[in-house]
């Protein structure tokens, strides 16, 4: 023989001026298997305080005196509680159930249907249930999104300033090695009237020469120190060496108005939008096949804009959804660390990447005094020798 189903305990909160009709709700509840742990209000006054005890199901009757379900919801509401509601009422309409289902409302049953009430509350209780467990993951979610940012943009800056180091390393110790280096061939060069010699010294500077220039190279990618220049000459100067290694024509465009607003840029920005255009112009040499590459640096209502644009073949939708995709992600995220975003569209006339981000001045400043203009070159050199 079958055993009956256990009994399952509720905290039921009842609204009802009704003794008899609260008794008929329970005896409901126990025939359905449910092992009520009831408290019946009536006025606004008693349901407030109830409110601040823990229920697992609100039900309510529809009108009472000076009293109403519809109020008794608004009032749930207004205490940012989730707690399901069911109405139960012997003269609701369809309009106002209907109503009442827009403003939360978990079910609503007529009085000369209670057998329907018992599952009517468990599915209001699965419901919550499942909606509060939904919305405990969407906050564990999005707190675990905002640590990979924050772990995502603490790798950036702790790149760029490893970066920096080897850089200072390079020109400090490296550099400065290769330079003592050249001047002593260079007084041997000078003091030695030896054919051989000379032959075996002017092949020694220059292959001193070659590893001063491949240092200087390194150094730059490293750490661009045109940027001191401001970001306007530095860009100029990597479109230039862009269009003369690899034959491809590159444009740079920057409203003259701008200029001096982009002179004086908050920290971080120059290096974000640097890298950024960097970054785009390998792409193009690796993977575009354009003929005509586009830059416009632009300064607008607070917000500072890259828009890098080619000719090229274009990126597919399986390109830019690739797994192993993290040139495109990297973007992004050194975007965010200036609170910046990045857009990125293509087609089969190519491909357009823009960079977009607000500025803390409404007019892109700050309050340094304006630098003297500077002539464009790669300042990572250590001079002519």
């Amino acid at each position: 023989m079958t055993s009956p189903p256990p009994e399952r305990s509720l905290r039921v909160l009842h609204i009802e001026d009704s003794e008899l009709d609260h008794e008929l709700t329970l005896a409901h509840l126990r025939r359905g298997g449910i092992k009520p742990e009831a408290l019946r209000v009536d006025t606004e006054a008693d349901y407030l305080k109830a409110l601040d005890e823990d229920w697992d199901v609100i039900v309510s009757d529809y009108n009472l005196p000076g009293f109403s379900g519809l109020i008794a919801l608004d009032l749930l509401k207004a205490q940012g509680l989730d707690i399901p509601f069911v109405l139960v009422s012997g003269e609701i309409g369809e309009d106002t159930a209907v109503e009442a289902m827009r403003n939360g409302a978990s079910d609503y049953l007529l009085k000369n249907n209670l057998a329907r009430l018992v599952p009517a509350l468990l599915h209001a209780i699965e419901a919550a249930e499942t909606r509060r467990a939904r919305e405990r993951a969407d906050r564990e979610l999005g707190v675990s999104k905002q640590r990979l940012h924050e772990l995502a943009q603490h790798l950036q800056t702790s790149i760029e300033m490893e970066r920096a180091a080897i850089a200072r390393e390079i020109h400090d110790d490296v550099g400065g090695s290769l330079t003592a280096l050249k001047f002593d061939l260079a007084w041997m060069a000078r003091h030695s009237q030896e054919p051989g010699v000379q032959a075996r010294v002017n092949s020694a500077l220059e292959t001193v020469s070659l590893a001063i220039e491949a240092s200087q190279r390194i150094m730059h990618n490293l750490r661009p120190a045109i940027l001191e220049q401001g970001l306007v000459a530095a860009l100029q100067w990597m479109t230039g060496r862009f269009e003369r290694r690899t034959g491809v024509t590159c444009v740079l465009r920057t409203p003259q108005s701008a200029l001096p607003a982009l002179q004086h840029l908050p920290a971080g920005v120059p290096l974000v939008a640097y890298r950024v255009a960097q970054e785009a112009l390998t792409n193009i040499t690796k993977h575009a096949h354009a003929t005509r590459v586009e830059i416009d640096l632009a300064l607008a209502g607070g917000v500072l804009s890259l828009e890098v644009s080619d000719n090229g073949r274009g990126l597919s939708q399986e390109d830019l959804a690739k797994a192993r995709s993290f040139g495109i992600r990297g973007l992004h995220e050194r975007a965010r660390t200036v609170d910046g975003w990045v857009d990125l569209s293509s087609g089969p006339a190519g491909t357009t990447l823009i960079l977009s981000v607000p500025l803390s001045e409404p007019d892109g400043t700050r309050q340094d005094p304006p630098g003297a203009a500077h002539e464009i070159e790669d300042p990572t050199g250590w001079g002519d020798l």
